[in-house]
């Protein structure tokens, strides 16, 4: 039966992901221990948010939860500890095209990841007041609100689906990639590779089901060596011969956006088995 492989969250979007045993599910996607899931996102003096594609290095800064907050660290650089307190001015911030209100985590936070990163960037956090949703074309009637994700709560991906592309990754005398190139939410076991793309929903127990929305199209980012924080061997020419999707103009997808269909404030755990419903 398929069942939850790993579970990850990324409290800064862009930066490295913290994997979990269990996380709670919430309408903007997991959390643990009140840390959410793109809580924080690091934006250039104009608001634009940064990402590795133009940053690798953000996948060096590395989140840490603790019983009394979030810790992050980088390398070369002091520890630096997250307090929510200090967040009190509002920033207008841009995602792509969308301009939202967020809070400004103060200069002390700016000074570190700008340091880092050798860039100019101030840390923002998202806010119960932004009004920010996922897309109704791919949601229908259900309003979704999101946090700093680039457009849905969850993303969900296969261990059978990677295992695909690294066969033929292999067959090229290339090597074997690991997930995080892909920084999924949700990793299932027991299903065959991209079998999660004609999935209608996927049930946890009798409380939680999940629904996915819309096949994920990929970006530079599978390109950057995680461990590295640089470019290195790139899967997209390989992707690009047999996952061209039509549902997304072509686009090339691995993984699904999923949204939350019932759960709020129930636990996922890794281990947990799933049921997987096929569309029709």
């Amino acid at each position: 039966m398929p069942s939850i492989l790993s579970l990850s969250i990324y409290p800064i979007k862009s930066c490295a992901g913290i994997a979990l045993n269990a996380a709670t599910l919430n309408e903007t996607g997991l959390s643990f221990e009140g840390i959410h899931d793109r809580e924080w996102m690091l934006v250039n003096p104009q608001g634009q948010f940064l990402t590795q594609r133009e940053f690798p290095r953000m996948a060096l800064i590395l989140p840490e939860i603790r019983s009394d907050g979030l810790y992050i660290h980088a390398p070369g650089m002091p520890v630096l500890s997250l307090d929510p307190q200090e967040d009190t001015c509002i920033a207008s911030v841009t995602i792509w095209e969308e301009n939202f209100a967020a809070l400004d985590c103060g200069q002390a936070m700016a000074d570190w990841f700008s340091k880092t990163l050798d860039t100019p960037c101030r840390l923002v956090r998202s806010t119960p007041q932004t009004q920010r949703y996922a897309s109704q074309k791919w949601t229908g009637e259900k309003l979704v609100a999101t946090r700093f994700s680039d457009g849905f709560p969850i993303l969900l991906t296969a261990s059978a689906s990677l295992d695909d592309l690294n066969q033929r990754l292999g067959k090229q005398g290339r090597s074997a990639l690991p997930m995080n190139r892909f920084r999924p939410n949700i990793v299932l076991d027991g299903i065959e590779a991209f079998e999660e793309d004609y999935a209608g929903n996927f049930e946890v127990g009798s409380l939680i089901q999940l629904r996915p929305v819309k096949p994920c199209p990929r970006c530079p980012m599978p390109s950057i060596d995680q461990e590295a924080g640089e470019f290195g061997p790139d899967p997209m020419d390989i992707l690009q011969t047999y996952r061209a999707n039509p549902l997304v103009d072509g686009g090339i997808t691995f993984g699904m956006n999923i949204i939350v269909e019932q759960g709020i404030g129930q636990l996922l755990r890794v281990g947990d088995s799933i049921n997987m419903n096929i569309a029709f």
